[in-house]
């Protein structure tokens, strides 16, 4: 989702209308993805906690590369920390 959320910013001479139906596009494909991944997953033995902490560390690792190198956007020491509390979220959530 994150392509489908922020590609925009870099294309502010899109009208808005415009980029509300691009970004609807990209996301259907992008939920043709997800909602298979999530019903494997579930089906698998994961829960939906599970499942949703797991999504959330993902998004935010890609949301980082995208960030950094397509909207140039600058990354902090700090992000590096905070991310390192929601990776051992992830490591706590799947702890048996």
């Amino acid at each position: 989702m994150t392509f489908a959320w922020y590609w925009h910013l870099n294309h502010r001479d899109i009208a808005l209308w415009k980029a509300i139906l691009i970004s609807w596009g990209i996301a259907f494909l992008e939920y043709c993805l997800t909602v298979p991944a999530n019903r494997w997953g579930f089906t698998n033995g994961f829960n939906a906690f599970q499942l949703k902490i797991a999504q959330e560390a993902i998004t935010l690792v890609v949301f980082s590369i995208f960030a950094v190198l397509y909207l140039k956007q600058p990354f902090q020491w700090k992000y590096l920390l905070s991310f390192g509390f929601l990776l051992a979220a992830v490591y706590v959530m799947f702890k048996k």
